[in-house]
């Protein structure tokens, strides 16, 4: 189950070309694992974070029992296992397999589909984009062609708050009022009307419009994200340089997006270049609505005990881009257990908008110990980022302030030199400043 991952180098583009990439995308999945600093590494594409009380409970004993007994969050709201031994691999895909967390090999680690984690809960929003990611999910694994997507491809769905279009999707799906849909993909944005008002879905696939048919312009959104998932990997195809995403296409390869959907029976109308979607400031750990919970996992980590404790009488939990929960079910009640449990369910702590790469010793790429520097960082309202190399692994979209390694003892913090030692002091005022995103 184990398979090689060597690094993957590209052919360094001049400045303005696209990059060329000389080799496969390595990115880890659930059977393809990494080998880091601190034993294997697995990968679990979770679409809208959604995790079932059995699906949570079988993570925490996968985690106790074949690796280092925590789960991490990404800033996808997927889930990592660390510190898997050597010969884990069959008995971990078995399990997931088992657990419903691995509906199609060959499609699992391009599952990446974020979506709005209070859709459906609070009255927000203008869809419930939770049923439409899981159309999506059904459709990508009914579609062969899809299993060619990089693991890096992203989908977005935002029920319209505003709270994932900015996370830098490569489909990005906004709903609208009215039962209208706006899709971004590359630089082109189009608006699919509501649902009985033309908007075809010739493009969706069987398992894709079951899963979809209770979700009011599922079908719709659904069948034009694939298809320009599809009109993607065909333009890659012919561009021959290894693109992973749509924007490392060259300028002269790039789909004819509008033609592609027409081709697929849908209905699309181009409308006019809308300004990047900034990305909003992340929820508040509390409640959402009157039935469910927010509540963020130190540094990104959520033990055996944690995720144990966060399907106690939950109906299910969706992982969030901002590493943390929703709980649906148990209410506001249940936040006291959770913070018994070391979870931040208060917006005034201190740990709250902290975020962390694994660091040393797990990686061996880090330079520091990161995630101890990380622990110690004096609370604001502006987010803070530590790092352990330039490559600034998971780091969050949007305003926050940058610390990464120099080496053991001295950091940049957004560009400036600062020893170890003055490092809360200097964090502390960079929280307070205000930043643009």
């Amino acid at each position: 189950m184990l398979a090689a991952m060597p690094p993957t180098p590209t052919t360094p583009p001049e400045p303005g070309e696209a990059p060329i990439r000389d080799r496969g995308d390595a990115c880890p999945g659930a059977l393809r694992l990494h080998a880091a600093a601190d034993g294997l590494l697995a990968r679990l594409r979770l679409p809208a974070g959604r995790l079932t009380r059995r699906q949570l409970l079988l993570l925490a004993d996968a985690a106790q029992d074949l690796g280092d007994g925590s789960v991490s969050v990404t800033s996808r709201g997927n889930a990592e296992l660390r510190g898997l031994r050597d010969g884990c691999g069959a008995r971990l895909a078995a399990l997931l397999a088992d657990g419903g967390l691995l509906p199609s090999p060959t499609h699992e680690r391009v599952r990446n589909v974020v979506a709005s984690p209070a859709a459906g809960l609070d009255g927000l929003g203008h869809a419930d984009v939770q049923l439409w990611a899981r159309a999506l999910d059904a459709a990508l694994c009914a579609e062969p062609r899809a299993a060619a997507l990089s693991g890096r491809f992203l989908f977005v769905l935002d029920d319209g708050r505003g709270d994932v279009a900015g996370l830098g999707g490569d489909v990005t799906l906004i709903a609208a009022p009215g039962g209208e849909t706006l899709l971004t993909v590359g630089s082109a944005t189009f608006r699919l009307p509501a649902v009985g008002a033309g908007a075809g879905a010739r493009a969706g696939t069987d398992a894709g419009d079951a899963a979809g048919a209770e979700a009011p312009g599922a079908r719709a959104a659904v069948s034009a994200a694939l298809t320009c998932a599809l009109a993607f990997l065909d333009a890659a195809e012919a561009a021959g340089t290894g693109a992973w995403r749509p924007r490392e296409l060259p300028p002269g390869n790039l789909p004819e997006w509008g033609g592609a959907l027409t081709r697929a029976g849908i209905t699309a109308e181009p409308v006019p270049l809308l300004p990047s979607f900034p990305a909003a400031p992340p929820p508040p750990p509390g409640p959402v609505g009157e039935r469910a919970v927010h509540v963020l996992a130190p540094l990104g980590r959520l033990t055996a005990g944690q995720l144990r404790a966060l399907g106690e009488g939950a109906d299910e939990v969706r992982l969030t881009p901002w590493r943390g929960a929703v709980v649906v079910g148990p209410g506001a009640g249940r936040l006291p257990a959770l913070a018994a449990h070391g979870l931040v369910t208060d917006p005034a702590d201190p740990r709250t908008g902290v975020t962390a790469c694994t660091g040393t010793p797990g990686c061996a790429k880090s330079l520091a110990d990161v995630r101890a520097d990380a622990a110690l960082a004096p609370g604001g309202p502006l987010p803070v980022h530590y790092s352990g190399c330039e490559r600034r692994c998971g780091h969050p979209h949007g305003a926050r302030a940058e610390v990464t390694a120099l080496g053991p003892d001295t950091y940049l913090l957004d560009g400036v030199p600062v020893p170890r030692t003055a490092l809360a002091e200097a964090v502390a005022a960079a929280r307070t400043t205000p930043m643009e995103s």
